[in-house]
């Protein structure tokens, strides 16, 4: 398919500045801002009900904000209705027209459109069947929607945005309908589509390996904000705020009245004296941390084993410390072979202190 994508050079394709939006006197989204450069896909990760779903509509001109404005190829189109900003919008649930052909159901956006509608019928045949090639669906143009798979519909709606040649495209969870097999290979295939058409995407996902693996941006919502924003790897390893370290699902967080003494039991080397007294919260990455038996001159957090879980490459240990906190332990099947633990009993959990991650009253990373 030929690249008839604007470019803008340096210029951000998009730019989301100070935006908020109430409903019922309840902030769904508070002074977001951030922007999206050409030719980048953009991860947003936030779990149900932060407003990720809110501020993608007020982005494509489905809800107008009550505050602030957005810019896109540096112009202010906060004002002008959805059918004018060339962005396109593809949705969880495909919203595809059960009466018509894929075919039909990619064609629709280029006959139908307010502005600038194709009438030559050859045109409109060749920018689907161009489309059709780029997502895979060649064969299947004359199948009814109720025909084809869950993947296949998702490539249709995706077709559906991209033959319209939008300046940004949108996705809303679009794969958290698919099964693991077809969410994985769609990751794929969603990366190789956006770098060969040079379109930015913008992809919100409630799933943090998703937005990990599809970003090259990522940012992550809370309660109608945005809390960090960063490249994947980083924000994984070190998350600059209590809120990210929780959305990553990769770190045990300590915090309360014995975080010290549960520090100090578990560290097998010398904690930071200066960060361990400004700390309120403590986060340790389930990788870091060693299992070993409770002897009685062993060091480590003493904590009951519940259960595990396999999940393939990798294994989950569950623990209860005594004070009822439950810690994960996880295992890589590529490091080490499967432990043999027994259940209610107790062991000792131990992790070195470069691996501590310290954060403050306000939730921010100590440095």
């Amino acid at each position: 398919m030929s690249n008839n994508f604007e470019t803008v050079g340096l210029q951000d394709v998009l730019e989301v500045k100070g935006v908020s939006k109430s409903f019922a006197g309840v902030p769904a989204v508070e002074d977001v801002s951030f922007k999206v450069e050409q030719n980048e896909y953009v991860t947003l990760l936030g779990s149900s009900g932060c407003g990720k779903s809110v501020l993608l509509r007020i982005i494509a001109g489905l809800l107008t904000p009550d505050a602030g404005a957005i810019f896109l190829n540096g112009e202010d189109v906060t004002d002008l209705p959805c059918h004018e900003r060339r962005i396109g919008f593809v949705q969880q649930k495909y919203a595809l027209f059960p009466h018509l052909t894929v075919f039909d159901n990619i064609a629709f956006g280029l006959r139908h459109r307010e502005v600038d509608p194709i009438k030559d019928d050859s045109l409109v045949k060749q920018k689907v069947s161009e489309t059709i090639a780029l997502v895979g669906l060649i064969g299947q143009e004359g199948k009814m929607t109720g025909q084809i798979s869950g993947g296949q519909k998702q490539r249709v709606s995706l077709a559906r945005t991209l033959v319209t040649e939008p300046k940004i495209c949108l996705l809303d969870e679009p794969l958290g309908a698919l099964d693991a097999n077809l969410r994985e290979r769609m990751t794929l295939e969603l990366q190789n589509i956006r770098s060969e058409l040079g379109v930015s995407f913008m992809h919100v996902t409630g799933n943090e390996f998703e937005a990990l693996a599809m970003g090259q941006n990522m940012l992550v919502m809370s309660e109608g904000r945005i809390v960090q924003q960063g490249i994947p790897q980083q924000m994984y390893a070190s998350p600059s705020d209590l809120i990210t370290a929780k959305s990553m699902h990769n770190f045990n967080i300590f915090s309360g009245d014995d975080l010290l003494k549960q520090m100090e039991a578990g560290t097998s080397d010398k904690l930071s004296a200066a960060k361990i007294k400004k700390a309120m919260h403590c986060a340790i990455p389930m990788d870091k941390i060693d299992i070993v038996a409770a002897s009685a001159k062993a060091k480590g957090l003493r904590a009951e084993f519940l259960t595990s879980e396999f999940l393939g490459n990798k294994i989950i240990y569950f623990f209860k410390t005594e004070d009822g906190h439950v810690c994960e332990v996880e295992d890589h099947m590529s490091l080490r072979e499967r432990r043999e633990l027994t259940a209610n009993s107790t062991y000792a959990l131990k992790w070195k202190s470069k691996d501590i991650l310290y954060y403050d009253e306000n939730k921010q990373l100590l440095g």
